[in-house]
């Protein structure tokens, strides 16, 4: 049926946005309803490209309708579309869009949520990207007094770092998941990132700053008294002792082994070269 060709259909929804002799106003209403029923058909029939083309311009319509929720919705979906294509920088550019817009709402969650999905889907192809993404993620909800949210945010962005072996960068995100965690009292966890700040700096050969990142996070009583505070008391005279065996020893304890893998593992990497 013509009326189901998603072409014939992008040209009619077209024509309502523009002004002529006998429209003297954009019909945005039917237009959009025109692009979602066409970006739908697109990506029914794998046509990425031009289904992502139709979601942007059903986001638009729905931002001139004063819809930010569905706007963002459908930008999301040209996020999607854009991995499939492999247009990296769209795909970033799509779900920070679709942030800002949640924004709007008022919804930090889900404009979180959509920063996160494009940091994922560019982690491996365009990392820095996807920490930047990450990282703004983590400020939305902070912003929203929702800390404890953006914990395996925090997580993700410092693995990533490993990965490019930024980990001096890696460190100072630790850092701030602790904060983080200190202003939602999750102790736990807050002891947790400073061990594994502290571990990345030893990781370094960088005694000096694994000393000056022990003793500020010392300063705060919750770390003070931890498991994880004696453990890194341990661990720095076995790296000042240069006792290979007590650090692989201190490598093995529980206190160790239940940090995240990516950070445990390293006390030890270039001790066994």
């Amino acid at each position: 049926m013509a009326s189901s060709d998603p072409d014939k259909l992008m040209l009619k929804a077209d024509k309502q946005t523009k002004l002529s002799l006998t429209r003297w106003s954009a019909d945005w209403r039917s237009a959009t309803a025109l692009y979602e029923q066409a970006a739908i058909a697109y990506r029914l029939a794998k046509n990425y490209e031009k289904a992502k083309e139709a979601f942007e311009k059903a986001s638009k319509g729905q931002e001139m309708l004063s819809s930010p929720w569905d706007a963002a919705k459908h930008m999301e979906s040209a996020g999607s579309l854009a991995k499939e294509l492999r247009n990296w920088s769209e795909v970033a550019d799509f779900y920070r869009r679709a942030s800002e817009l949640y924004i709007e709402c008022g919804r930090s969650q889900p404009a979180s949520d959509a920063l996160t999905k494009g940091a994922r889907v560019l982690e491996e192809v365009v990392p820095e990207e996807a920490i930047k993404l990450y990282t703004d993620a983590c400020a939305i909800l902070e912003e929203d007094g929702k800390e404890q949210m953006a914990f395996d945010l925090y997580r993700a962005a410092t693995s990533v770092y490993i990965k490019l072996e930024k980990f001096t960068d890696a460190a100072a995100t630790l850092l701030r998941w602790g904060l983080a965690a200190d202003k939602c009292n999750a102790t736990n966890s807050q002891c947790k990132a400073y061990l594994s700040a502290i571990i990345v700096y030893l990781y370094l050969h960088d005694s000096t700053q694994a000393e000056k990142c022990y003793n500020d996070c010392s300063q705060i009583d919750a770390f003070l008294r931890s498991d994880q505070n004696r453990c890194a008391t341990k661990l720095l005279s076995a790296y000042a002792e240069g006792d290979v065996e007590e650090i692989k020893h201190i490598a093995q304890s529980s206190t160790i082994t239940h940090l995240d893998h990516v950070y445990w593992k390293t006390p030890t990497k270039k001790v066994r070269c």
